[in-house]
């Protein structure tokens, strides 16, 4: 790999300040929504068009997370070795070029091998864009500007799914695929001329395999990395039964458009940047662990509205508006994940100021490998009702919740 001075623009690039730094990392941590959000409305109909299966239209999201966190284990540590900003490009290079291969996808098969390689090449923007908050702040500092970022990212998820809606009603299911494209595209362009690098020091021995698994070992025993991590794997575990879970449901079950379902995605991620906004000032007041304590009430409260609600017949086919009682929890839970997400992103590379790269790929290997075995469980327990959609959110909040009132709360800090 190049070196991070032969891949400079010609001129110089200004220093990121807190708030340029939280845009390019909305932008980097954007890839993740944009590449699931924006496309969900149309995967009902990618799924009859292409002749698909229930498994194989799940696998096109269940493989591409699963490609997503594997990688991350080779982009952190080159990462840790030449620098941020060759692996940023060279991942967003090969991102932009995966999804326009999915666009002229000519069977689900094709499909699946695309969003596989996207999920790979996102990998290295998100690695990167999360070791380059430890490498400019302390972790307290961190979680605010990440909170700032991701508050940016939720208005990418109001805006993706609501797109992507709108483009598959009128143009087909690949115009919303063109949509993630044409955003890989702009997301290349921003990074090469205006994020600089912001690695200090590269580690000369990052690729090393002796002392690369002698960093990993140390990192997975961490007791702050594991509470963290834990956090964050079970609060995206629920938000992925909704990603994956909901096309189906909201537009099969209920009943929805794929415009309307767009739109009740975008209110969720309005719920997301609303929960992020409260992280910030219970952040300032109460501090991370304090914060995700409070978080856990909000999605404890979401899990359980809609496992009562399921429980109780309250959403069904002949019930008039059942979208509401989802709709309601889904944003219950967005709440809290906005408050669990940025807190938890920084916590996990905290005690790790010389391997961020490497502590970011190890828990991002965790989140994606159990959100890979989430859309597998719902490859198959999808069975045109909404009792799959309401276990799998309610045990993800559960796990959430326990594990912010026991681990997070012991050995967060």
């Amino acid at each position: 790999m190049s070196s991070a001075k032969s891949l400079a623009p010609p001129s110089r690039i200004p220093a990121l300040t807190p708030a340029s730094a939280a845009l390019a990392l909305a932008l980097l941590l954007g890839l993740q929504p944009v590449s699931t959000d924006v496309y969900l409305p149309a995967l009902p109909a990618l799924t009859r068009q292409l002749g698909a299966a229930m498994p194989q239209a799940q696998l096109t999201m269940s493989a591409l997370i699963l490609a997503f966190g594997l990688a991350q284990l080779i982009w952190g540590p080159l990462a840790d070795r030449f620098g941020r900003r060759p692996v940023l490009l060279s991942g967003l290079v090969l991102y932009t070029l995966a999804s326009l291969g999915s666009v002229w996808a000519a069977s689900i098969e094709s499909l699946i091998v695309w969003r596989t390689l996207q999920g790979a090449s996102m990998a290295a923007a998100v690695v990167s864009a999360r070791a380059m908050v430890r490498d400019l702040y302390e972790p307290h500092q961190g979680a605010r500007v990440m909170s700032l970022a991701l508050s940016g990212l939720g208005v990418l998820a109001v805006v993706g799914p609501a797109a992507g809606g709108l483009a598959a009603a009128g143009l087909g299911w690949r115009a919303a695929l063109a949509l993630v494209a044409a955003f890989g595209a702009f997301t290349l362009a921003w990074v090469f001329w205006r994020v600089p690098e912001t690695l200090a020091r590269p580690n000369p021995k990052a690729l090393q395999p002796g002392p690369l698994l002698s960093a990993w070992s140390a990192i997975a025993r961490h007791p702050v990395f594991v509470a963290w991590t834990l956090l964050v794997s079970f609060t995206y575990a629920g938000l992925f039964v909704f990603l994956a879970g909901a096309p189906f449901v909201y537009i099969e079950v209920l009943g929805l458009s794929p415009a309307h379902y767009g739109l009740a995605m975008a209110s969720a991620a309005l719920a997301y940047i609303a929960g992020t906004w409260i992280g910030r000032r219970w952040l300032a007041r109460h501090g991370m662990v304090g914060a995700v304590q409070r978080g856990a009430a909000l999605t404890a409260a979401g899990g359980l509205l809609l496992v009562g609600a399921m429980a109780l017949g309250v959403i069904g086919r002949t019930t008039p508006l059942a979208f509401w009682p989802v709709l309601v929890a889904q944003w219950l839970y967005m709440l809290g994940h906005g408050v669990h997400q940025p807190c938890g992103q920084a916590g996990v590379a905290g005690p790790f100021p010389q391997a961020a790269g490497a502590a970011s790929a190890l828990a991002g290997c965790v989140l994606a490998l159990l959100a890979f075995g989430v859309g597998a469980w719902l490859g198959v327990a999808l069975d045109g009702s909404v009792r799959p959609l309401a276990w799998g959110v309610g045990v993800a909040a559960l796990l959430t919740s326990a594990t912010a009132w026991t681990l997070v709360r012991r050995l967060g800090r």
